[in-house]
């Protein structure tokens, strides 16, 4: 697709634009890191590829590191995106939370979609139980399994950590957009991506899930399977249901 891309400083944040192509769509893309931390910059390579790969416009969007102010801040970037013409939405670790939160707001409030949404390692259940986070601690040196909880609370206050906003794994998932999931089979947050998967095909949401052998695996052919989602659902009001088995295992 574009060979060269720009980025520009926006009121939303950097947003990285293809060279000499008509940009078609754009994809709000939501920064993660494993403190729950981070900023729109860390997000700039990935953007990088992806406005590559695609020609779409991507905006690393900026929010505010609590809740539930960061998912209003992501709600303005997503009108501001919305309000160019199609769009679709992508989100890393805390980013997959935001942006899964994000469809269920859109969903409850008869807005119209995204054309489809791509999580990356999410923390979709802040009420941490889930097996991996204890099983696969050793094997995942991206995140400190010890200290997650302090910093989850921190950014979840006051909120129930059942909060479907908060943690979307607990809410109800029908009628969202077609969804992609990556995680490498080694890292704590595995089970979040898994039981999201399971739970959005059972309510009939095409899903893509994808499970790679470790972190390695997965930065080396996460993009490509992102950009080829993207690019099949471009401006795709019609959500087929259909669920992809597993792949990159």
């Amino acid at each position: 697709m574009a060979s060269e891309v720009h980025v520009e400083e926006g009121p939303f944040g950097p947003e990285v634009r293809p060279g000499g192509t008509r940009v078609e769509q754009t994809v709000l893309y939501l920064h993660g890191d494993p403190r729950l931390a981070g900023s729109p910059q860390d997000a700039l390579p990935t953007a990088r590829e992806l406005a590559r790969a695609t020609g779409y416009a991507v905006l690393c969007a900026r929010y505010r590191q609590r809740f539930p102010e960061a998912l209003e801040d992501v709600y303005a970037a997503w009108e501001h995106c919305r309000g160019r013409g199609p769009a679709a939405v992508a989100g890393e670790r805390l980013g997959g939370a935001l942006a899964a939160g994000l469809l269920l707001r859109l969903r409850d409030e008869g807005a119209p979609p995204p054309s489809c949404a791509v999580l990356t390692s999410p923390l979709l259940d802040f009420t941490l139980d889930a097996p991996s986070l204890l099983l696969n601690a050793a094997a995942d040196r991206t995140v400190d399994a010890e200290t997650l909880p302090v910093r989850a609370a921190a950014y979840a206050g006051v909120t129930e950590p059942r909060n479907p906003l908060l943690s979307p794994l607990h809410g109800n998932l029908h009628g969202l957009p077609p969804l992609q999931l990556h995680a490498a089979g080694t890292e704590v947050l595995l089970d979040d991506a898994l039981s999201f998967a399971t739970r959005a095909a059972h309510s009939g949401v095409a899903v893509d899930l994808r499970i790679y052998e470790d972190a390695a695996a997965q930065g080396i052919r996460q993009v490509g399977a992102m950009s080829e989602f993207l690019r099949a659902w471009s401006g795709t009001s019609q959500h087929r249901s259909a669920v992809f088995s597993p792949s990159g295992v």
